[in-house]
């Protein structure tokens, strides 16, 4: 007897045309899976969700004092992480918590120390603001006690706060963007929304037609 048997070419021709037309289907499903994951989703913006806006108060993302303004005597060379608190269309206080991009870090340095790429014409007194979200992968950094940088905890990614927030290490692409903050009273108001494209947004241009849209929305 032989060791092999020979093959029927019906039933060889069949399975040619089930596992092609499996491996379309396949490749089919992975085309759509592929075209709906780069797709972008609906512009569907709440004043939650809102990105900060001229005009917002900052409170403070902490727990223990959520949604307080923040004084300036609070502040120091250690970020206080911050929402923008701003208002729906008509009127009603509404903390911007519901979009992760939204927090922002808070410092307050000897205005001598600041240095370009620092715009500071977007600080009031030593006060500046910059986004607290990694442009790397969206981790939250801290600041590093007795240092004033900031460092992120899930790759390493560092800024230095007094200049930009430029990267001083690790594997960010960028700065994290600063916003514009002046003292109103006994409260932080912002000026501007980030300067700079946050993270997630390809582009400055993709960015600033994002915010264009959220602003006529939510006038």
């Amino acid at each position: 007897m032989t060791r092999y048997k020979k093959q029927d070419p019906e039933i060889t021709r069949r399975k040619f045309i089930n596992v092609a037309m499996g491996t379309g289907a396949g490749v089919g499903v992975l085309s759509l899976v592929s075209a709906l994951g780069s797709a972008k989703p609906a512009f569907r913006l709440t004043a939650e969700k809102a990105p900060p806006l001229e005009g917002d108060v900052l409170v403070h993302a902490d727990a223990s004092k959520y949604g307080q303004p923040i004084k300036p005597s609070e502040l120091s060379d250690i970020a206080i992480v911050a929402y923008p608190m701003g208002k729906t269309k008509d009127g009603t206080p509404v903390i911007r918590a519901g979009e992760p991009n939204n927090q922002i870090g808070v410092y307050k340095f000897d205005p001598a120390q600041l240095k370009a790429p620092t715009k500071i014409e977007d600080t009031d007194n030593g006060i500046v603001a910059y986004s607290n979200t990694c442009t790397h992968a969206g981790c939250f950094p801290k600041s590093v006690q007795g240092s004033a940088i900031v460092n992120c905890p899930c790759h390493s990614g560092q800024y230095e706060p007094k200049e930009g927030c430029r990267v001083l290490g690790g594997p960010p692409p960028k700065p994290m963007p600063q916003l514009g903050v002046k003292v109103q009273g006994d409260q932080l108001v912002l000026t501007s929304s980030f300067l700079t494209s946050p993270y997630g947004y390809k582009s400055d241009e993709e960015w600033e037609a994002y915010l264009k849209q959220a602003e006529e929305l939510l006038a």
